[in-house]
C-alpha cells in the first residue's frame, strides 16, 4: 500500500477559510484511502499544513480524483506557493 502527504503553506490571514477547503477535500477524497485522511500543522510553524493519506491501493485513480478535488475546492488561491505531494511506501 502507498500512502500519500501532501504539504504547503497558508497564510494565517486564510487559515479558516482554508481549513473549511481542506476539511471538504478531505472528505472527498476519504473513499481513495483505508483510514480517513487528516490534515495537520506544523508544531513550530503553524502556517505549514500536511495532509495524511493512508493505505491508497490504486495510486493513478488516487492522484487523479486529488486533482480534481482540489481544482473543485479553489483551495490553490488560499495557499501560498504550490502543494507537494509525495509518496511512500513500506520497503
Amino acid at each position: 500500500m502507498r500512502h500519500a502527504y501532501v504539504y504547503y503553506c497558508v497564510a494565517p490571514a486564510h487559515a479558516g477559510a482554508a481549513a473549511a477547503q481542506v476539511d471538504a477535500l478531505l472528505r472527498a477524497m476519504a473513499p481513495h484511502c483505508g483510514p480517513p485522511p487528516r490534515r495537520l500543522v506544523r508544531c513550530d510553524d503553524t502556517s505549514t499544513w500536511m495532509e495524511i493519506y493512508e493505505d491508497i491501493a490504486d495510486w493513478p485513480a488516487f492522484a487523479a480524483a486529488l486533482r480534481a478535488a482540489e481544482a473543485q475546492t479553489g483551495l490553490a488561491a488560499l495557499i501560498d506557493g504550490d502543494r507537494h505531494l509525495e509518496c511512500f511506501a513500506a520497503p
